[in-house]
């Protein structure tokens, strides 16, 4: 009797090792397509911010040389005035003109919108294009490294086995599309 409780219970206790290995072969499996899964929705969630950004941020930094173009031409079109006056009427007229022209500007600029310059608007647009590229790269390369991991761990024994009857597929690396070789069309 003690003989066969004692095989009893060494089975039971190689039953239960069994059942821990499979569980934490299966949970790590689970935790590398996991893993694969955020990554892919990283990718997903920086392209969404291209998409919803550039086109605002294009569209801001036309309406500010927009709005200095329109600014800088009343200004020289209000000079050309002074310059074509004739008589004192007409030069009093185009004087205040261009007054007003340069006021509207000068009061834009240094108390309204003190840093509104076209050139420094381009320039942070180009520095955001930059960083969007650069962020959706990494959110790439991230990806491929967990598909990588996630791939090594189910070619490896013995959770090449649990991938097998579980059905851990082997995932996809990030490749780009045929149009990644063309550059986004950013216009003014």
């Amino acid at each position: 009797m003690k003989k066969s409780i004692k095989i009893i219970i060494a089975v039971v206790a190689i039953v239960l090792v069994l059942v821990g290995i499979v569980a934490g072969g299966y949970n790590s499996l689970v935790d590398a397509q996991t893993s694969v899964e955020t990554k892919q929705a990283d990718i997903q969630t920086q392209l969404q911010r291209r998409a919803d950004l550039i086109p605002n941020f294009v569209s801001t930094v036309k309406g500010y040389s927009k709005y200095e173009q329109d600014t800088l031409t009343a200004v020289t079109e209000a000079r050309a005035k002074v310059g074509k006056a004739t008589d004192a009427e007409s030069l009093a007229n185009a004087g205040d003109e261009l007054d007003k022209a340069i006021s509207v500007w000068v009061n834009a600029v240094t108390e309204a919108y003190p840093d509104l310059k076209a050139n420094s608007n381009y320039i942070a647009l180009q520095d955001e294009l930059a960083g969007t590229e650069n962020r959706i790269a990494v959110a790439r390369k991230d990806y491929n490294e967990a598909v990588q991991s996630y791939n090594a761990s189910i070619k490896k024994f013995p959770k090449n086995i649990l991938a097998g009857i579980f059905g851990f597929d082997k995932a996809e690396f990030f490749k780009a599309d045929d149009n990644s070789q063309t550059v986004p069309n950013v216009e003014f």
